[in-house]
Formats: structure tokens, sequence, C-alpha cells
């Protein structure tokens, strides 16, 4: 599916590319070129549109580039549109190149909003109650989506994780795409001891996502042999189909991305948690919904969608039923699921759906509200 959704944006952004130069080709300055040679005004048209997109590809990626020349193609193709009933309403052409114009406006300053989104890390709240006897009152911390190195480096997500030494949490809950296929070791190994230095009651709990196990380990300078001997040694408990209680009164379940081979049922893991104890499960796709709640899992917490990420891609993944939910709180009998939009995203430095947050969880027994 993402294949082809990754096609489809290839394709667009070509046929955005052509359709851009010919809007360039409109403006008068160009026109009067075309007059004397119609080669040379196409260069310069197709130059335009140059000069817009390789920055983009020599200092981010071609996603990125991607990205803005499809939002300049789409704005162009609206405001031409509303150009054309105009001119017809009036019955006369426009004498300037004016949608064109307005098009590179209006998506320099809406991706410019989706930059800073993607950029600046807000803090999410939910408050929980469950029947179950959790001892104290819980507060949890779940980040997810960290994809080091797209819009936080080690350094950079070392200082997000001091944050949480303010805001007294109890427990991290890391669930998945900590580092991605492009991340580099000196990130990495950075991002993970900023997770050993934040104070905690029961430390830091990290199960794996699509990106962390990596899809083509040669582009980055490390394995997936490599990275989890680093979140060992700085104290995070990495849960691969396994669980763990945190507290007497809490078990914490780590499951395997859906992508990995021989992936255990949730229904497994339920088995051997007493029912008075309270769950939380890690996953990082949130495409198990189903057989979750009917398993009784307390609170399944995961990331992946990046909240939507880019408008209206998001909502691909639940038309197509790939993911349950994309972003927010959502209860299924006794069962509560949460989606964070992630502190980052995957290869694109901007979010037109979504916000990239750090998201604390309050969790109280329901007589103590």
């Amino acid at each position: 599916m993402w294949l082809i959704i990754f096609a489809a944006v290839i394709i667009t952004a070509i046929g955005g590319l052509i359709y851009l130069a010919a809007g360039f080709h409109r403006f008068a300055v160009v026109k009067k070129i075309a007059e004397k040679n119609k080669a040379a005004a196409w260069v310069i048209s197709f130059a335009a549109v140059a000069v817009i997109a390789l920055p983009w590809l020599l200092f981010v990626n071609a996603w990125a580039m991607a990205v803005v020349l499809i939002h300049l193609f789409l704005f162009n193709l609206i405001f031409d549109a509303v150009s054309f009933i105009a001119s017809k309403i009036r019955k006369r052409k426009p004498e300037r190149n004016i949608s064109t114009t307005a098009a590179m406006v209006f998506t320099a300053a809406y991706l410019s909003i989706g930059w800073y989104a993607a950029h600046n890390v807000v803090i999410t709240h939910y408050d929980l109650t469950t029947e179950k006897n959790i001892g104290e009152p819980l507060r949890i911390a779940l980040i997810a989506d960290v994809h080091l190195g797209i819009t936080l480096d080690g350094d950079e997500f070392a200082e997000q994780m001091k944050r949480l030494d303010d805001l007294n949490v109890d427990a991290v809950m890391i669930a998945g795409d900590f580092v991605d296929d492009d991340s580099n070791r000196a990130d990495m190994e950075k991002a993970c001891a900023a997770l050993g230095n934040i104070k905690t009651k029961y430390g830091v709990f990290f199960a794996y996502g699509n990106h962390d196990i990596g899809y083509h380990n040669g582009s980055r300078d490390f394995s997936v042999e490599d990275f989890a001997p680093e979140l060992d040694k700085n104290g995070v408990n990495i849960l691969v189909d396994s669980r763990i209680m945190m507290n007497d009164n809490v078990c914490i379940v780590g499951r395997h991305d859906p992508y990995a081979e021989g992936r255990m049922p949730i229904a497994e893991f339920m088995k051997y948690i007493e029912s008075s104890t309270y769950s939380i499960v890690l996953d990082h796709q949130p495409s198990d919904y189903d057989a979750e709640a009917e398993s009784g899992v307390d609170l399944v917490l995961s990331g992946h969608t990046h909240g939507g990420h880019i408008f209206p891609t998001g909502y691909v993944g639940t038309l197509t039923g790939i993911n349950d939910r994309i972003y927010g709180h959502e209860k299924r009998g006794n069962s509560d699921f949460i989606v964070t939009s992630g502190i980052s995203g995957w290869a694109i430095p901007f979010k037109t759906g979504a916000k990239s947050e750090i998201v604390i969880i309050d969790i109280k027994k329901q007589s103590e509200q």
C-alpha cells in the first residue's frame, strides 16, 4: 500500500513540475521571451521551478521536495480554477498571472505553518480512570516516532527529554520508531543516553517500530543489533513480544511490530496476566484494536501514523483498514486506546495534518476522581 502511495507521490510531483512550468510560462516577461525564442522561454520556466525545488532536494531530501512541489501544484490548480471561473463571470481574461503568484504565496505560508508544527514539540494531556487498584495515581509519558535526524538530532532530543523531569512522570513509554533508516550512530547514542538520564519512579519501557528494525540497514551506520545494547546500558526496558511488571499492580506488554514475523497474538499475553492487574500495551501500529479490546487490555499506546502527517494522507490508513485510528483517544469496551502523532515524523519535515507532541497520561482509580 505504501509503495503505491509513494509511487503516486512521485508521479504527481512530476506532473506538477510540468504544470508549474506552464504556470511560470504565463508570466508577462516569459511571454515576451517566448515571442522570440519559445525554447528559451520553456527553459526559463522549468528553471524557475528548479530554483524552488532543488534547495529542498540538496539540503533536506527528495520527499520534502516532492511535498513542496505537490502543494504548489495543487494550490496553483485551485487558484487557476478560481481565476477561470472569475474570468467567465467578468467575461474577460485576467491581465496578470495572479493565480501562480497567489499559489506561491499561499504554499509558502501553509508549509511554513507545517514546518513549525513539525519542529515545535507540544505537551498533550489525557486523564484516564480505571476500576482496578493501581495503587497511587500513575503519570506516564508516551513518546513515539522520534525518527532521529528528521526534525530532532541527538542533542535536540536530549533537550526535549529534560522537560519530562519538570512533569514528574512515573514512567516513560516509547512506542517505536525511535530511529530511522537514515539515522546516524552518534545521534542514536546521544538519544539513548538521554533516556537514561530521565528521572522516573519506574523507568523507561521500549517497544520496536518498523523503522527501528530497519528496512535497509545499509543506509545507516549501525544495525538493530547495535541499537539494543545502547538502550540496555542506559537502563531502558526493551520489550519484544514480552511483558514485565512495572510494580505490584501494573504490567507492561511490549508487542513486536506487525511487520515482524511470528508476532505473538495479544490473547496469549493476557492468559498470563491476572485480571486484577492493570495492563498497558505498547503496540507501535494501531492496527489490532478489536483483538486487544476483546482480550481485556486496559490501555494500548501507539504511534506510527504521525497523526496524519501531511493532510489528508493520514486518512488512507483508516479508509483502507490498515490503521484503526489516526490520532487521539478512543474507548472500546473497557479498553482505552491512545495514538500519538509523535515527537517527530518520517522523512518529511512538515506536519500539515498534525503536531509534534509528548503525551502525558494521568491514570487514577475511578473512586479517586
